[in-house]
């Protein structure tokens, strides 16, 4: 598993844990709604800024998402 991939599945879990939509999402951040359905399905690069914009909507600071990240590379388990 990638980063990438890992960065999208992380941050659709907690989006779904707070039942926002990716629409919500991408305005809340400043966002486009593609842009969120392309990190969460690995097919884009997040900036720090995109983190960190991200990160505030979801309410999760930014070092617990990249935590959450390497976790799931390092074992390379399912988060759903």
């Amino acid at each position: 598993m990638d980063i990438e991939q890992a960065f999208g599945i992380v941050i659709k879990k907690y989006r779904l844990e707070r039942s926002i939509s990716q629409e919500k999402l991408a305005f809340g951040a400043s966002l486009d709604r593609t842009f969120i359905s392309l990190l969460e399905r690995g097919k884009r690069k997040p900036t720090i800024n995109t983190l960190f914009s991200i990160s505030e909507v979801l309410e999760v600071k930014p070092s617990k998402i990249i935590q959450d990240i390497e976790t799931l590379i390092q074992t390379n388990k399912k988060l759903f």
